[in-house]
C-alpha cells in the first residue's frame, strides 16, 4: 500500500489560520489600551488646561521660548500690536522694513512669502459663492477659517525671527487684503508705501523682477497691473482710516527723519535715531537681517540716498508716455504729475545729500543738477 501523507503539511493551513486570528486579538488589544491611555492623558492634559484658566485650544495664545533666559517665554496672540508693510513690489518696502528693523524694540525680518499667497487663498474661497456654499456645508464657516488664518500668519510672523516688542511683517502683496488683516488682527497696523508707478514699473522691468502677472516685457502692461495692484491697496488703506498709513517712498528718501518721527508716533513706538541709520545695524544681533535672494537687499545696505528717484526717465516707450494719464489714472490720484519728465519730488534734506554725495563721487555733478531741476 502507498505511505499515508504527513500529518504537518495537513495541519498548516489551521495552524496559520490560528495564528493569524491570535495576532489579530493580540493588536486589537495593544491598539485599545494604548487608545486608553492617550485618552486618558488628553483628559488630563485638558483639566489642568482648564484649571489654569487657559483653554487648550482656540484662544490662540501662545508662548515662545528662547535664548538662554528659558523662565522668561514670549507670549503672543492675535490682539498684539503687529505691524504690516506692503505696497507694489519696487515701491520702497524693503527700505522702509530695514529702517523699522534698526529699531531695537522692532523686528520685521525678510518677505516670508507664504503669507500673501495663503491671503490669496483666502480671497478664492470667499468668492466663490460655490465654494463657500460648499465649505459651509462641511462646517468650515468663516469663523473657522479665521481662527485658522490667525493661528497660521501669527505662527509665521512671530517664529521667523527673533522676538521684539513690535512685530511686524514685509510681503508686498499681503496689503491686497489690508481689509481682512485688520479684522482677524484687531490691534494691527499698516504702512502701505507708495512710489511713483513709472519707477516701480522700470525697476521691476531692468531688474527683471518677476511679479506673477506683470509682463516684464511691456512698460504700458506692468503700468496697467501696477495702477490696479496699487488701486485695490490705496482704497484698502483709506477705508482703514486711523489703522493704515500711507508713505510716499520719494518724500522718505528725500526727508527720512520727518518721515520716521511721523511713521513711529502712528505706531506709538517710542523714536530711535537708529532708523535713519540702518545701513550700520545690518548683519548684526538685533539689527537688520538681510536676504541673500531679495532683490533690494544690494540697495537697502546702502543709507538712505536720492539716487534711485529718477533712473526712469528717459526709459519709458514714448507711447506709453504719451498715453499715461490714461494707462495710469492713479498716478495723478497719488499726487505724481502724469505728465512730468522728470518730475519734481522735492529738495533733499542735508543728510541725504551728503550720504548721496559720498556714495556717488563721480555722479556728483549730475546729482546736483537733478537738485537744480527739482526744486
Amino acid at each position: 500500500p502507498s505511505p499515508s501523507p504527513p500529518l504537518a503539511p495537513l495541519l498548516a493551513p489551521e495552524m496559520i489560520g490560528k495564528l493569524k486570528q491570535n495576532l489579530l486579538v493580540a493588536c486589537l488589544v495593544i491598539s485599545s489600551v494604548t487608545v486608553f491611555y492617550l485618552g486618558r492623558h488628553a483628559m488630563e492634559c485638558h483639566q489642568r488646561s482648564e484649571d489654569r484658566g487657559q483653554p487648550l485650544l482656540g484662544s490662540l495664545h501662545a508662548t515662545l521660548r528662547t535664548g538662554n533666559n528659558l523662565s522668561s517665554p514670549f507670549v503672543y496672540n492675535k490682539d498684539m500690536p503687529l505691524i504690516f508693510i506692503g505696497g507694489v513690489p519696487r515701491s520702497g518696502t524693503t527700505l522702509m522694513r530695514a529702517m523699522l528693523d534698526a529699531h531695537p524694540e522692532v523686528r520685521c525680518g525678510e518677505e516670508t512669502r507664504v503669507i500673501p499667497r495663503i491671503l490669496a487663498m483666502k480671497q478664492m474661497w470667499s468668492r466663490s459663492g460655490r465654494e463657500k456654499m460648499r465649505l459651509d456645508e462641511a462646517g468650515v464657516t468663516d469663523e473657522v477659517l479665521d481662527s485658522a488664518m490667525q493661528a497660521f500668519l501669527l505662527e509665521i510672523i512671530v517664529k521667523h525671527g527673533e522676538p521684539a516688542t513690535y512685530l511686524c511683517n514685509k510681503d508686498p502683496f499681503a496689503l491686497k487684503s489690508l481689509t481682512y488683516l485688520a479684522k482677524i488682527f484687531p490691534r494691527a497696523k499698516f504702512i502701505l508705501m507708495i512710489r511713483d508707478g513709472r519707477a516701480s514699473v522700470h525697476s521691476m522691468i531692468s531688474r527683471k523682477v518677476t511679479i506673477a502677472g506683470f509682463d516684464l516685457n511691456s512698460y504700458r502692461d506692468c503700468l496697467t497691473k501696477w495702477n490696479r495692484a496699487i488701486e485695490t491697496m490705496y482704497t484698502q488703506c483709506l477705508e482703514a482710516a486711523d489703522k493704515c498709513l500711507p508713505v510716499h517712498y520719494e518724500q522718505l528718501v528725500l526727508h527720512p527723519e520727518k518721515w520716521m518721527r511721523t511713521l513711529l508716533k502712528f505706531l506709538n513706538i517710542p523714536w530711535n535715531e537708529a532708523v535713519l541709520h540702518h545701513e550700520e545695524l545690518i548683519g548684526k544681533a538685533g539689527g537688520v537681517s538681510l536676504s541673500k535672494v531679495e532683490r533690494s537687499t544690494d540697495q537697502v545696505i546702502k543709507p538712505v540716498n536720492v539716487e534711485a528717484l529718477s533712473k526712469w526717465v528717459g526709459k519709458i516707450p514714448v507711447d506709453v508716455l504719451r498715453d499715461m494719464p490714461v494707462i495710469a489714472p492713479m498716478l495723478a490720484r497719488l499726487g505724481y504729475d502724469p505728465h512730468a519728465n522728470p518730475p519734481n519730488y522735492g529738495r533733499p534734506d542735508p543728510r541725504v545729500l551728503d550720504n548721496t554725495r559720498r556714495l556717488y563721487v563721480r555722479e556728483v555733478p549730475i546729482l546736483e543738477l537733478w537738485v537744480d531741476e527739482n526744486i
